[in-house]
């Protein structure tokens, strides 16, 4: 599962990450703790160009009869994903990246009577791309929605300790291929849900005030305790 996540770089640096040539978003400040329900960026390809813009985070079919349904569909499990109606069609040809330079989990401390959150990094701090789908969901007075999903796979040996599911990550070399309408095999993008390598990761503990969607600051991301001492995995 991926639940919470960060992007925390600016809004240039995320035009110049993803080749994006123009923008509506007006302004972005970063973010500590995104979470289910609140519009995120993603990237889409329209046929000529990178595009960036919002989403709402949960994605809600075109037959859904409640926008609330979204909140069920966070993620999409990327081994079934094309056997699903909700994410059947969005997987042959609305793909889309979701951008983030870091993502949490909560591990189980021994006992299983709490949880340490915990956040995954790439070891360079750069920001990497989350495998998303796409929809546009009309409702009966007319008003669009247009939400996403994020793609999990199985976890790789960093992540395995501490959640049974990650977010798919993208290779850099692999983004084009994801974002390009023309490929609308599910075979052909078999490929790329493997788990990323946990070489390029890092895991840290947090404290646990990002368990609360209200806090949203840079104190999040700050390494926290673990019996007293700061571990770092």
């Amino acid at each position: 599962m991926c639940g919470r996540y960060t992007i925390t770089i600016t809004l240039e640096e995320l035009m110049v990450r993803y080749m994006i040539e123009e923008t509506t978003i007006p302004f972005h400040r970063p973010k500590y703790n995104v979470a289910p329900g609140q519009f995120i960026f993603a990237v889409i390809h329209d046929g000529h160009r990178n595009r960036l813009g919002e989403l709402k985070w949960g994605l809600v079919p075109p037959w859904a009869d409640d926008p609330k349904i979204g909140y069920m569909m966070i993620n999409a499990r990327a081994e079934t994903a094309a056997s699903k109606p909700a994410f059947r069609e969005p997987l042959q040809r609305k793909r889309c990246i979701i951008p983030a330079d870091g993502f949490y989990e909560w591990k189980k401390e021994e006992g299983g009577k709490s949880k340490q959150p915990m956040r995954i990094v790439k070891r360079d701090r750069s920001v990497f791309s989350m495998a998303g789908l796409y929809e546009t969901w009309l409702s009966p007075e007319g008003e669009k929605l247009s939400s996403c999903t994020i793609l999990t796979t199985e976890p790789n040996s960093l992540v395995a300790p501490i959640h049974d599911r990650m977010p798919v990550i993208l290779k850099p070399g692999d983004e084009a291929l994801w974002l390009d309408r023309g490929v609308q095999d599910a075979k052909q993008l078999s490929s790329l849900f493997v788990p990323y390598p946990e070489r390029e990761l890092e895991a840290y503990p947090v404290g646990a005030a990002v368990g609360n969607v209200r806090n949203d600051d840079k104190a999040l991301i700050a390494p926290g305790q673990i019996e007293g001492q700061i571990k770092l995995f």
